[in-house]
């Protein structure tokens, strides 16, 4: 395993972890989400699922998260993540271990942006999997909603969203509602009909940020060959053993039966 710092576009530093397999077959970039970082337990499934399938997986720190990159969680937002996500695979065509068509997996946040980079670019991804991912911008508001009408009221109002990170004890998230204004620019469904490759999604029987009905419906607006399971009792971040070992299985006999 290799770390190594690149910069993004804007000169910012990014962290980034590369397994190069000795007999790679294929190559996967694995995305975090929200506030996440690329050592999470859920982040290093996807990546060892594909590992034990021969890929050279690239996992990588995006700028104002909580893992080793440069920036400030308060200005994180899906056009930061993905202008990463883009950054990284640019850096990555100049490694010797970089092949085309690659695999993209992600969660959350980071479902969407490999999901929107998947639309942009069809031909260059072999297949995708964006794990309990935003659909939307506008779904999202909605399940935020759903979930606690009072704290996203308070968002609005007084600006702020605040919360205890559970990946991170100690520290405080601070997000301001600029961030929900970037989110509701994205929506993945208009271009749905682009996503032709292997699609596997997967979210969490209790999950209230990407909720099962929520990715039922880009489910269905997926053309080509697909998956969509639901982990029973699981949330939107899976930290159970059990569930971590169901989703390594789904992703391992994903791999085998499409890739």
């Amino acid at each position: 395993m290799e770390k190594l710092f690149i910069k993004n576009r804007k000169g910012e530093k990014i962290a980034v972890l590369v397994e190069e397999s000795e007999t790679q077959k294929e190559l996967a970039f694995v995305m975090h989400g929200l506030g996440g970082f690329k050592e999470q337990d859920h982040v290093a499934t996807f990546a060892d699922a594909f590992k034990e399938k021969d890929f050279t997986v690239v996992r990588f720190d995006t700028t104002n998260t909580l893992g080793e990159s440069g920036g400030k969680y308060e200005d994180a937002t899906i056009t930061n993540y993905y202008e990463d996500l883009e950054d990284v695979i640019k850096w990555a065509q100049e490694q010797k271990w970089y092949q085309e068509p690659f695999a993209l997996s992600g969660h959350s946040l980071g479902g969407i942006c490999t999901a929107l980079y998947a639309e942009k670019y069809p031909k260059k991804v072999l297949a995708l999997a964006p794990i309990s991912t935003v659909v939307s911008g506008k779904l999202s508001v909605e399940a935020h909603k759903r979930d606690d009408a009072e704290d996203f009221s308070n968002w609005e109002k007084t600006g702020w969203l605040e919360e205890q990170s559970r990946s991170k004890p100690g520290f405080v998230k601070r997000l301001p509602w600029s961030h929900i204004a970037d989110r509701l620019k994205y929506d993945l469904l208009p271009n749905a009909s682009k996503l032709t490759m292997p699609v596997l999604l997967i979210t969490g029987e209790n999950d209230t940020s990407t909720p099962p009905d929520h990715v039922q419906i880009l489910f269905e607006a997926l053309p080509g060959p697909k998956e969509y399971h639901v982990i029973k009792n699981a949330p939107h971040t899976f930290r159970d053993k059990e569930h971590l070992a169901e989703i390594k299985k789904l992703f391992l006999k994903w791999i085998e039966n499409y890739l």
